[in-house]
């Protein structure tokens, strides 16, 4: 099986394009330390997404660690669900690891993660306590956790997630490429328009509420696009 693996490359701020088996290293990864299907997980998508500053946080990590980290679940695609409605797992920069590991080990795991500084995130015990959840989601914030603020013009992992949720509720035009352009504008003041949003284009707080409240979990709908 093929995998399209859309990277952003945060340092020159386009995004680059793979094609690869499961059992290929991610790009960017070092020593083959997390491979595509470990990254895809549960989900069914034969497109992926990520950062590379996604993947070189995960290098700092695994290289802090020493050793292999189990990686059950990572990307999903919105309206696949399986997650909160405004989760980095949709975009593709957010890990689950460590199930495998004994309470004491997988403590060890969540305190390195935080002292290290390379993630945004590092779900606390009380939220995960049979799991580890990394993420290095972008900010700030458009509401108070979850994606930011996104207009035309904006490149990133969240404009997927953006133009997934838009596609599966058959607001489309606007493609499957991260890029939001001006067919993505339209999309969203057509779906602003039609749920009584202030219709400008962006994609704020009541945006993105009412749109993954919409999309997240519905299944696989005839207007999916898989580029």
């Amino acid at each position: 099986m093929s995998i399209r693996v859309y990277v952003f490359n945060d340092y020159t701020n386009s995004f680059e394009s793979y094609y690869l088996g499961l059992n290929d290293t991610l790009p960017y990864v070092t020593n083959d330390t997390l491979k595509v299907k470990e990254f895809r997980g549960s989900s069914s998508s034969t497109v992926l997404w990520t950062h590379r500053k996604f993947m070189e946080a995960w290098n700092t990590l695994r290289t802090a660690w020493g050793k292999g980290i189990y990686v059950p679940f990572a990307f999903k695609r919105i309206w696949e669900g399986g997650h909160s409605y405004q989760s980095q797992h949709y975009a593709g920069v957010a890990i689950d690891c460590g199930q495998n590991l004994n309470e004491t080990e997988r403590e060890k795991l969540r305190n390195l993660a935080k002292s290290l500084g390379v993630f945004e995130y590092v779900e606390p015990k009380s939220d995960a306590p049979t799991w580890v959840h990394i993420d290095k989601r972008l900010k700030p914030p458009a509401c108070e956790t979850g994606y930011i603020t996104l207009r035309n013009g904006s490149k990133n992992t969240c404009v997927f997630v953006l133009q997934d949720a838009l596609n599966a509720l058959g607001y489309t035009g606007g493609g499957l490429d991260g890029i939001f352009g001006s067919g993505t504008e339209n999309s969203v003041r057509r779906f602003q328009r039609d749920q009584g949003l202030t219709v400008d284009g962006i994609v704020g707080c009541n945006a993105w509420r009412r749109l993954t409240s919409l999309a997240k979990g519905i299944g696989k709908t005839n207007t999916v696009v898989n580029p």
